[in-house]
């Protein structure tokens, strides 16, 4: 299956390192663990008995309690600043904070969407809405839905949302078809994409209510708009009430914008710049999943910032595997992927920004300028 080159570095990665530097486009040999085996479901289903077996599928529901008391002290931490801060531009430090801590709570909340804090579904459902459209303000009906079609295609054209053109073309063909401003945006959109994260905050919230006010099917519609109502008007009612006009709209600005680009920075590195599947790949479930996700190292403190997200290609085998159990889990699939020649990549952070802005920026220049004469730009 052809890729676009994903730059992949770590461990098991050398390889396709090499090949990705020596030419533009990448063949990806697709494996089936095991060696000889001819059944790569039978592979996986080897691998996922020992994780079973060695109880890594077990609920670490304390774990989540304990996150969730602390972000709730968090929280009143920040208000309680609030209210005594009164009208003070220190209140955007206060107004940081809050970014932080949402976008904490959306990482509870994507791990309750994946089964992984309860043993019970509907458990799972409601903590899961009730921190989503409660407490963050983002619909937890429509994360579901696109967040279901990510994980079971990811990196996939056509069928994976995560790819599909919005302000960033992830595909050239998409890139291609910019013109004018956008063509010059999208010749640039690797260097834009973290300035542009600021505003996806308040592309989440509008995104909330287009989906729960929107025509298609939403589970427990009237309980989200409830609690989106209560949560996006009783914040701004407070903030408004409170402080001065323009420091009102300076405080929502900047606690908008640290959590759009909080979650943002979180998710990018994760698939961004990884092989790109075409439509109608075969890849089996287990090389799908590996082969287009990224590592990201780092210790105790990582597992926190990213909320487990660093863990990407355990979180992609196991969905409903607790945070707690992934690091273990880690080590076990490193081991297996090492055995069985399935490529690992997994990168610092650091190095994950960079191949997410090289690639973006190499998929848009496929908007190049028509007018743009190749001659006279080697030579600028």
């Amino acid at each position: 299956m052809t890729a676009i080159p994903a730059q992949p570095v770590g461990r098991f990665s050398s390889a396709a390192a090499a090949a990705s530097s020596a030419s533009p486009s990448v063949r990806i040999i697709k494996t089936r663990p095991g060696g000889g085996n001819s059944n790569p479901t039978s592979s996986y289903s080897s691998l996922l008995n020992t994780i079973k077996n060695v109880g890594l599928l077990r609920r670490s529901t304390g774990y989540y309690w304990i996150m969730f008391s602390s972000l709730v002290v968090a929280m009143g931490a920040a208000w309680t600043g609030f209210a005594l801060l009164g009208d003070s531009w220190y209140q955007l430090i206060i107004a940081a904070v809050l970014g932080i801590i949402l976008t904490q709570f959306a990482f509870l909340a994507h791990e309750a969407s994946h089964r992984a804090v309860f043993v019970s579904g509907k458990a799972n459902d409601r903590a899961g809405r009730i921190l989503a459209s409660g407490i963050v303000g983002i619909s937890y009906s429509w994360w579901m839905s696109k967040h279901s079609r990510h994980h079971g295609k990811p990196n996939q054209v056509g069928l994976d949302p995560d790819i599909e053109k919005d302000w960033i073309s992830f595909q050239e063909k998409d890139a291609a078809e910019a013109k004018g401003i956008a063509g010059w945006l999208t010749r640039r959109q690797g260097y834009l994409f973290f300035p542009v994260l600021t505003l996806e905050g308040l592309n989440l919230h509008i995104h909330a209510f287009k989906t729960v006010f929107g025509k298609g099917k939403v589970d427990a519609r009237w309980l989200e708009i409830t609690l989106l109502s209560i949560r996006i008007l009783g914040y701004l009612a407070v903030v408004f009430y409170f402080l001065p006009l323009g420091m009102a709209f300076a405080f929502v600005g900047v606690q908008l914008a640290i959590f759009g680009l909080y979650m943002g920075a979180s998710f990018a590195p994760n698939h961004k710049g990884m092989p790109i599947l075409p439509h109608d790949s075969k890849a089996d479930f287990l090389s799908r999943q590996v082969l287009t996700s990224r590592n990201i190292k780092g210790g105790f403190f990582m597992d926190i910032f990213m909320g487990g997200l660093n863990y990407q290609v355990e979180h992609h085998l196991f969905p409903n595997m607790a945070r707690p159990s992934l690091r273990r889990a880690q080590e076990i699939v490193k081991e297996y992927c090492a055995t069985n020649n399935v490529l690992y990549t997994e990168t610092r952070l650091t190095e994950s920004y960079g191949i997410v802005i090289q690639y973006l920026n190499r998929v848009g220049l496929a908007a190049r300028d028509p007018f743009d004469c190749p001659m006279s730009r080697a030579h600028r």
